[in-house]
């Protein structure tokens, strides 16, 4: 072995490949005399260099690699770099760290943020703070409308990207189904940055709103239309899904999801629990008769909760059954019905409400809007104006049957 003058031994890749453990010690370093704080450090098994400094108040001790895989003048390199950053004030470390996060940035893709978001949004279904169909549709939206996004960091997708797929989604699914998709793209990344996953701002912001501009619906059903829409329902699950919705004015999915539980033979009501309604509030709705007698002339299936459709989550084939009711409409009458949605019949019965004087705080009961108890209003006033709904519905039920009058009603 080489010597120096002071009977120091000088660290060679030879020689630090024969150090070995000094005999009764599991740990132990070996400094090299020429760059204090440098030194091989030996275990059972295993010898690596490593590197020794103090940053302020801070001891740091970095390992550099395995003697085996990485050369004595390498290891010197990093660790005089490392010597020179603490002499000029800069912290080694801190380059390092910001490495690791981007890395870890980039392991998080948007497919991956995704999952852990609606893993959370799931646990919030399971505690009935989220609505079902509002779970169903950003699934939809953040698994298959985002596919351009899913393999990208999510912290590293930007406005550009999300523009263009506001773009490519206005093109292939129209405005409607594009700003959804925005919108819950932004939820999405607003929960990013609260459990900071590395995002930094929203990439949603400055995007333009799909449906920015656009007059909301005011479709009101006249009496040939209700007329023409009645007859043609057939006697299945979408039409009496339909009828009933005219004689309740309640959401689509409040009725397409409607449970026996939540039905009172006894006092003719639907109790729908506050987790299946849009305002997150229970509504008790005493239903007209001609309501009542379409229920119970629905054969309950086996032990399902479910008076509609065939899985856990009730009736979900809208679209079909609402194109071939629009198609028999079409042929029966020779003239299409101009556009309408199922929720232009809850804006038809709220409207005819008001036409018919029933007074507006209740009808807007009826739709289980806040209405006046919103805010002070309903701090003071506790009334349920269960009689008084059930009235509205009594004199919306005897307009309907006059407006039918010559159809077949049940």
């Amino acid at each position: 072995m080489l010597k120096i003058s002071d009977d120091r031994i000088r660290f060679t890749d030879a020689y630090v490949r024969r150090l070995s453990l000094p005999a009764g010690k599991a740990d132990h370093i070996a400094w090299d005399p020429d760059l204090p704080g440098f030194g091989v450090r030996l275990r059972p098994g295993k010898a690596s260099y490593v590197v020794q400094y103090r940053v302020g108040i801070d001891q740091r001790r970095k390992s550099l690699g395995d003697i085996r895989k990485v050369t004595l003048e390498d290891a010197r390199g990093i660790a005089r770099k490392k010597f020179a950053q603490v002499e000029l004030g800069i912290d080694p470390d801190a380059e390092e760290a910001s490495r690791r996060a981007e890395q870890a940035a980039d392991a998080l893709t948007f497919e991956k943020a995704a999952e852990q978001y609606l893993a959370a949004q799931e646990a919030r279904l399971a505690a009935g703070s989220l609505r079902r169909n509002t779970f169903i549709a950003e699934e939809r939206y953040l698994r298959r409308h985002c596919g351009p996004l899913q393999k990208k960091p999510v912290a590293k997708v930007t406005f550009e990207d999300v523009a263009k797929l506001i773009r490519d989604l206005i093109r292939d699914h129209g405005p409607t189904s594009a700003a959804r998709a925005r919108g819950a793209i932004s939820t999405f990344y607003a929960w990013c940055m609260r459990q900071g996953l590395g995002v930094k701002a929203n990439p949603t912001i400055g995007t333009d709103n799909p449906v920015y501009g656009q007059a909301p619906r005011d479709r009101v059903l006249t009496d040939d239309e209700i007329r023409s829409i009645w007859r043609h329902c057939l006697d299945d699950d979408f039409g009496r899904i339909v009828r009933l919705l005219l004689l309740t004015a309640c959401r689509r999915d409040e009725i397409g999801s409607l449970r026996w539980s939540e039905i009172d033979r006894s006092t003719g009501k639907l109790l729908l629990p506050k987790e299946r309604t849009k305002s997150k509030r229970p509504h008790e709705l005493k239903v007209p008769a001609t309501a009542m007698a379409i229920i119970d002339k629905i054969h309950r299936r086996n032990s399902c909760d479910m008076l509609f459709g065939g899985g856990a989550s009730g009736f979900c084939a809208w679209s079909y059954c609402m194109m071939a009711l629009n198609t028999r409409i079409a042929v029966a009458e020779a003239k299409a019905l101009a556009p309408w949605r199922l929720h232009d019949l809850r804006r038809t019965v709220r409207t005819r409400m008001g036409k018919l004087g029933v007074l507006p705080h209740i009808a807007e009961l009826v739709l289980n809007h806040s209405g006046h108890k919103s805010g002070i209003g309903g701090v003071y006033d506790h009334h349920d104006y269960g009689p008084e709904i059930a009235d509205a519905l009594q004199k919306w039920e005897a307009h309907l049957l006059a407006i039918l009058d010559g159809e077949n009603v049940i």
